[in-house]
């Protein structure tokens, strides 16, 4: 905002600068000189050279307008000078107060995380923190990376993090934890060696590429070796083998090994067709569940139309023809069967109705 004022002065006082000097020629050719002349009046006249007039100023008036040229070519260009060195002088200012601010950020913060390495990883990790409001600290090498950090707001410390003296500029002494997700796995042991003789205390999330340098982070003090690219693997696998929510409710066989899974956890999942004449038609899911006492969980709802609502909400209406995937113990089979069953038709016994 500041360089913004310093750069809109400038422009201004180069504005007035040259409606001078254009006003001073104009002037000058108003009162019978060339236009050559005129203009080397004007240069020499503003800028103080003083060489000496070209023709003879002999009249108030040309004196009095060469006065006013005098003044206000001189203020004009000393404002374009104070303007430009406003802007040098107060980037300056900024850079070393905004230095200072972050070294004293960082002493007055305790319990934070230390990331070390602000690369891809990161940059990932320093936003999910920042979502949650987590306290941390950026600690990177690379001006690019430390400058984006510090655009966004972060607390951020320049150096190599495996150097003692980095990590106790980003309070390592004070930190809950470290984490350094370097690409490198080398820079990440030898991050948390350091780490771990400075502090006993904080505990150390390393990222590693491959197991042999998880059981050497492991014995260079890290609490956890996090394995990206196994973890993408194995989710990568999951997904492959594991189908959605659909596809393993409406295929049997998918839908039988999830029945056999829940059962070795002492649960099942029944379909419960809603009848027309079900009580439970025109209710609500929370009534479902209040009349069976809990212990029962819908987890999806197949509409007449066979369109799948996954995860429905306690308020959802039980319409007839849907058809309730309800997962739930052997104990209350029972009770929810009673809740969904089709309403007795009326009997009448002798003039005497009984439902």
């Amino acid at each position: 905002m500041q360089d913004n004022t310093s750069f809109r002065k400038m422009l201004v006082g180069a504005g007035l600068f040259c409606a001078t000097c254009i006003a001073a020629v104009l002037g000058y050719s108003i009162a019978g000189w060339s236009l050559v002349d005129s203009l080397y009046m004007v240069v020499i006249t503003i800028f103080g050279v003083g060489y000496g007039e070209v023709q003879p100023i002999d009249t108030p008036n040309l004196k009095f307008f060469t006065a006013v040229i005098i003044i206000a070519g001189c203020s004009s260009g000393i404002y374009v000078v104070g303007g430009f060195v406003q802007m040098v002088a107060e980037g300056e200012i900024q850079r070393v107060l905004g230095v200072r601010r972050m070294s004293r950020g960082i002493e007055q913060t305790s319990g934070h995380v230390i990331i070390c390495g602000f690369g891809r990883v990161g940059q990932i990790l320093a936003s999910e923190l920042n979502e949650l409001g987590e306290p941390f600290v950026c600690v990177d090498s690379n001006p690019e990376r430390i400058a984006l950090a510090d655009e966004l707001g972060y607390l951020v410390v320049t150096g190599n993090a495996g150097e003692e003296e980095t990590l106790s500029r980003a309070g390592i002494q004070r930190a809950r934890v470290l984490a350094t997700v370097l690409p490198d796995d080398a820079a990440n042991v030898f991050i948390t060696l350091t780490a771990r003789e400075l502090s006993e205390e904080v505990e150390i999330i390393a990222r590693g590429e491959s197991a042999a340098t998880q059981r050497k982070l492991v014995r260079s003090g890290a609490n956890h070796v996090v394995l990206p690219a196994a973890i993408g693997a194995s989710k990568i696998a999951n997904m492959i083998s594991c189908p959605n929510a659909t596809a393993l409710l409406s295929d049997p066989k998918l839908s039988e090994r999830l029945r056999s899974d829940l059962q070795s956890l002492g649960l099942s999942i029944h379909e419960y067709p809603i009848d027309p004449k079900s009580n439970m038609v025109g209710g609500s899911l929370g009534d479902l569940r209040s009349s069976c006492d809990g212990g029962m969980m819908v987890v999806a709802i197949r509409h007449a139309d066979n369109h799948l609502l996954r995860n429905p909400k306690p308020s959802q209406t039980i319409q007839a023809g849907d058809t309730l995937f309800v997962v739930t113990d052997v104990g209350n089979r029972v009770s929810l069967s009673r809740a969904t069953q089709t309403k007795r038709p009326e009997m009448s016994y002798r003039g005497i109705q009984s439902s």
